[in-house]
């Protein structure tokens, strides 16, 4: 049986040092919490980067694109990415691997990914997991001929490539949102630049409704097709997160209004972060993620339009903005647990034409991008099942590759 340190000319391992981080530069550090199991960490949601020596002098080895990385400690031990570009450093508790001639790079990435369980069975923490460097690399592998493991690797990264590119067009449609919110609402570019003069400051209680979520006991979270939204879902950076979602059995006190339809509004009312980093994210609901149905919790707000000229996806648009982000945040309260005042939303004021059809053509334009946003990740959540199907299957050597032209 041959162990993975047969396959590695080495690793890229950075213990011992701990630069001095800068909150911007030209090299970003891929911190743990970046790799996700993703074909690539979540780079534009890095905080910490190097400078050019540092980066040069400091650090013993470097990453290269699409060398496989791997956290050591914390809560995501095991997780593994590639890394996405040659101008990245990693931090000292991620390795990256230096394959030999007889390993693929992708391949390698693979296998790490379907062998996470027993990678995590190598936790030795106590307080924080951890798993050491040299119970990985001294692991029992069944590794196929070099052949098969580029035809391998290039099916499974066919399909996590396309996830990746549907997620940078997603990343680019949001962007594409806010911009066109920020051209219309505050810039009034298609006015010439100028506020026209029936345009006043309207509250956000005028043209929407507010409906509170609902309240679950901890024996209702089982099993079940329905899944509830809680702060779970909303990132701190920005985004909403499928695997946020808890599969829950709601007892008769579910009201219908706790159910969350596709592209309603949803609104973080609680913070368990101290610097408020959650609170007051708006998030429109884009996908089921498989569900039949999703309710959501007493922790979060659904925000509804109540005029006809105004649509679910332009209530989404307006909210999505650090405007109303900075807003929020005065209206906080609380310690250990951060709570969003209920008067927050109500008293949110807009510059707003009095004839809300004048906006027809914004809301047009960013329903349409919703929509090919809730498309694309509809199309990852199937693609991702595919893969996962897949993997198992590939690596054990139940489908046979041999005839696969490479």
């Amino acid at each position: 049986m041959s162990k993975l340190e047969d396959y590695l000319e080495g690793t890229v391992d950075n213990r011992g040092r701990n630069p001095e981080y800068l909150d911007e530069g030209k090299y970003p550090v891929i911190d743990n919490v970046l790799i996700k199991n993703s074909l690539y960490p979540e780079m534009e949601k890095a905080t910490r980067f190097i400078d050019e020596d540092t980066f040069q002098n400091f650090l013993r080895g470097y990453v290269h694109r699409n060398m496989p990385i791997m956290t050591l400690v914390g809560n995501g031990i095991g997780n593994v990415s590639l890394a996405p570009s040659d101008d990245v450093a990693i931090v000292q508790n991620t390795i990256g691997f230096q394959v030999n001639e007889k390993m693929d790079e992708v391949f390698l990435y693979y296998y790490l990914l379907n062998n996470q369980g027993r990678i995590r069975n190598f936790n030795r923490g106590s307080g924080q997991p951890s798993v050491k460097k040299t119970d990985v690399l001294g692991m029992d592998v069944e590794i196929p001929d070099i052949d098969a493991q580029i035809k391998i690797a290039d099916i499974l990264y066919k399909i996590d490539k396309k996830i990746y590119i549907n997620g940078e067009v997603n990343k680019n449609l949001q962007e594409q949102i806010c911009a066109l919110c920020n051209a219309w609402l505050n810039d009034y570019e298609p006015f010439g630049g100028v506020c026209p003069d029936d345009w006043t400051p309207t509250p956000l209680s005028a043209f929407a409704q507010f409906i509170s979520g609902y309240s679950y006991k901890g024996s209702e979270l089982q099993e079940s097709t329905v899944a509830m939204a809680t702060i779970k879902n909303f990132d701190r950076k920005g985004g909403f997160k499928l695997d946020g979602y808890k599969e829950i059995v709601p007892s008769s006190k579910l009201k219908p209004e706790h159910h969350a339809n596709l592209f309603d509004t949803l609104v973080a009312h609680t913070d368990l972060t101290q610097n408020a980093e959650v609170i007051g994210n708006a998030e429109p609901v884009l996908s089921f993620s498989g569900y039949h149905d999703i309710i959501f919790s007493m922790d979060v707000v659904k925000v509804l339009p109540n005029n006809s000229k105004v649509s679910k996806f332009l209530i989404a648009a307006m909210l999505q903005t650090n405007q109303f982000k900075r807003h929020c945040l005065g209206y906080v309260n609380g310690t250990t647990v951060l709570h969003l005042s209920k008067k927050a939303l109500p008293e949110y004021s807009l510059v707003l034409p009095n004839d809300f059809s004048v906006l027809k053509p914004l809301d047009d334009a960013v329903s349409s991008m919703y929509r090919e946003m809730a498309s694309n990740i509809d199309e990852n959540v199937k693609l991702a099942q595919h893969r996962d199907f897949l993997l198992p299957r590939l690596m054990s050597g139940e489908l046979d590759v041999s005839n696969i032209k490479a």
